[in-house]
């Protein structure tokens, strides 16, 4: 009879882990409020294909030029959307690249899915990227992305896998998952042996990846291309001290860190900070590179 207890006691408890780690794996859905027409900018609303016939929602902002330019992709975090990274669009369209804020799919106005995760994140952008790539307004050769949060290390993970990215910015990625979800962890009272190591082996069953593969202390070591990490000093959710971490396991001096005022998902000083941002992007502007 006890036997029995205890049986039924842990499938009672399995069948509560799974829910529990289903919902965090479903983001809560924010659609935008504001749009590029609200900071002065032209816009159009484009859809995108992307992995299991699903759809990705985004805002093109064509640059104000003549012929092909260079162009950059801006990726949010969980559970944010396109309207996230809005407030660099001016100054990088001012600067003369053409943007596309997308959302991934779970996120704001995109097809819902399954599950989210950081592939999946990481795959929505590869499909923005070639979307852009294929127009005839956009030099393929000088692509660039922007990530935040979970969006900068798809970003990371996106470029480890491809060659084709001209730069890429990641803002306020986490080391590896396995810390992140430590620390949410021990903010719930959740033992992490053996109930949090279960949920990590069965999250990792659920997406198809293991965690070491596309940790970003792992893939910053595969990306080619040159990259900017920027992290807010007083961010309280990814210590500034994992930015360091990256930067640290990088496998050359190609990735540059910049440590910034403010937290994880606000920038005190973001408009005297957006310049070294935009003038990391132009710096691999084809069109500067040839002249």
């Amino acid at each position: 009879m006890i036997g029995l207890l205890l049986l039924i006691a842990t499938i009672g408890l399995l069948a509560g882990l799974r829910r529990a780690i289903h919902r965090s794996l479903a983001p809560e859905r924010v659609i935008e409020v504001r749009t590029p027409a609200d900071v002065g900018l032209h816009y159009q609303d484009v859809t995108i294909s992307t992995e299991n016939g699903k759809s990705l929602f985004g805002w093109f902002i064509p640059a104000n030029r003549q012929g092909r330019g260079p162009a950059v992709v801006a990726l949010h975090g969980w559970g944010g959307n396109a309207e996230t990274l809005l407030p660099l669009a001016g100054p990088l369209h001012e600067a003369g690249f053409a943007l596309l804020l997308v959302d991934a799919r779970c996120h704001g106005k995109s097809d819902e899915d399954s599950f989210a995760s950081m592939p999946r994140f990481a795959e929505d952008l590869g499909h923005a990227i070639d979307w852009l790539k294929r127009r005839e307004d956009i030099d393929p050769c000088a692509v660039a992305a922007i990530g935040h949060s979970v969006g900068a290390g798809a970003v990371l993970l996106a470029a480890s896998r491809r060659a084709d990215l001209v730069a890429v910015v990641s803002i306020a990625a986490f080391t590896h998952p396995v810390t992140m979800m430590r620390r949410w962890f021990a903010s719930k009272g959740i033992p992490y042996r053996p109930i949090g190591w279960l949920m990590l082996r069965y999250v990792e069953w659920v997406i198809g990846h293991r965690f070491d593969d596309i940790a970003p202390v792992n893939t910053i070591q595969r990306v080619a291309c040159p990259t900017l990490l920027v992290h807010g000093a007083e961010d309280s959710i990814v210590p500034v001290s994992e930015a360091h971490a990256i930067h640290a396991a990088r496998s050359s001096d190609q990735v540059q860190l910049k440590v910034v005022a403010g937290s994880h998902d606000d920038y005190t000083d973001l408009d005297r900070e957006l310049p070294v941002l935009v003038e990391f992007l132009s710096r691999f502007d084809v069109r500067q590179r040839d002249s």
